[in-house]
């Protein structure tokens, strides 16, 4: 456990952000070498049909991830005020709301699958391929959600080493399953679908043996199940909320990509490599933004509200600093990074990559700030902000992807996300400046 509440908010930001960094680069070069063994071993158009139903996996699995660490925010401020009773009434909680809501999701995209794939546009050459990896995705939604339940309840009391140790494993298993169920077994695209399901049910094994004999005490007993007025509720409204931002967010992404998917192949394996390398660019902005969230619960627990204000001047300052490394390597070696994620020397997907990441490049300190100011405002408090600035994002993107995107072309995709930050980030700074972070004296 590890306690955000005492010591220099720089240095605590900084060790709880490098595990989780760690982490996601290796499940970011997962997804990389996913992407390189689908392209070289089955082609370009098995490599289309997996990333034309990549907005829609993502929007389930970022609702997820978002529902579960807006559970995990109230547990971090019970751990902050030191209250161990709420605390394991609220991991009990986020147990049966997250199992719940991910059985529901899972169920009901699976019914409506064919409509789902009609709706974001898969064309009829890759529908059958994209179909058995989406559905196989959406069948093991319940085992997602059981990782992020045990990794954000984790780093909610301060643990982010231990789900970086069982996400590496689970990277490597991945790969390993990916390569042989395509390559040996033959198993075409499913085979990737069946090698990500398979190695997040270890990781969820791994965290449940690690928790049980590390953090027993904390291990939630049957009273701790029972309906709580004063957790559940606060638990749903933060749950809710974080959900609805990340989906606000991936909606827009499922809009763009209907348009994306009538562009034809080229185009979409370029916006999908290009996503990736934005992924990995953009990575420690989103990583510091979820630090940002249990370092403001638990310090909001704890009526700590300057070390607030202090732990988002230090992480802002960072985040700046990385945006001038960013915009110098898509300025220079966008081409080259495309080509090591593709696998594939195809001129227009390596020049409609590079427009698109040295455009987005120029923007990344206001993603910065959109992604900090979001989780700090969840980590004290404030549901409201986050969730109206995610739909102003939402509605550029629906502007852009039907009124646009029909008259320029991809150009419209590529301005489209930019033009949305900037709008999106004025709630946030408004909001911010009232929040107890900058109003209140308390130290």
């Amino acid at each position: 456990m590890r306690n955000l509440t005492e010591g220099k908010p720089i240095k605590l930001i900084l060790l709880f952000t490098v595990p989780i960094l760690i982490g996601q680069i290796f499940q970011l070069l997962y997804n990389l070498v996913d992407t390189r063994i689908v392209g070289q071993i089955l082609g370009k158009e098995a490599l289309a049909a997996v990333a034309s139903t990549t907005s829609l996996s993502d929007l389930l699995i970022t609702l997820i991830y978002g529902v579960t660490n807006g559970f995990a925010i109230i547990t971090a401020s019970f751990f902050g005020a030191k209250d161990e009773k709420n605390l394991e009434k609220s991991i009990a909680g986020t147990f049966s709301l997250g199992i719940l809501i991910s059985v529901i999701l899972s169920v009901f995209c699976l019914i409506f699958l064919d409509p789902l794939l009609k709706i974001i546009k898969v064309d009829e050459s890759l529908y059958v391929a994209a179909k058995s990896y989406i559905g196989i995705i959406l069948a093991g939604l319940v085992v997602t959600a059981l990782y992020n339940i045990f990794a954000c309840t984790l780093r909610a009391i301060g643990d982010s080493v231990t789900p970086l140790i069982f996400l590496i494993i689970s990277a490597f298993l991945n790969i390993v399953l990916d390569y042989s169920f395509i390559k040996f077994l033959k198993m075409g695209v499913a085979g990737a679908a069946y090698a990500t399901v398979i190695s997040q049910v270890v990781s969820v094994i791994l965290c449940f043996i690690y928790i049980r004999k590390k953090y027993k005490h904390l291990i939630p007993c049957k009273e701790d199940f029972k309906y709580d007025k004063n957790i559940i509720p606060k638990q749903l409204m933060a749950g809710t909320s974080m959900g609805f931002m990340n989906s606000f967010v991936s909606i827009g992404t499922v809009c763009l990509q209907t348009q994306i998917n009538t562009f034809g192949s080229q185009i979409i394996v370029s916006h999908t490599a290009s996503r990736k390398m934005f992924s990995l660019m953009t990575m420690p902005f989103f990583v510091l933004a979820t630090t940002l969230a249990s370092y403001s619960a638990q310090n909001m627990g704890a009526g700590k509200y300057k070390r607030i204000k202090e732990g988002l001047r230090d992480t802002i300052g960072i985040c700046a600093v990385w945006t001038v490394v960013c915009i110098f390597v898509c300025r220079f070696f966008t081409k080259a990074i495309i080509y090591q994620i593709v696998g594939m020397n195809d001129e227009v997907v390596l020049e409609t990559s590079s427009r698109y990441m040295q455009f987005h490049s120029y923007f990344f300190l206001v993603v910065s700030v959109v992604c900090v100011f979001r989780n700090a405002m969840q980590g004290f408090g404030d549901s409201i902000t986050p969730i109206f600035s995610s739909f102003l994002e939402l509605f550029v993107k629906v502007i852009v992807a039907f009124l646009l995107v029909p008259h320029i072309g991809y150009d419209g995709v590529i301005l489209c996300e930019p033009t949305a930050w900037c709008i999106m980030v004025i709630p946030l700074i408004v909001n911010m400046l009232k929040s107890p972070a900058f109003k209140m004296d308390k130290t």
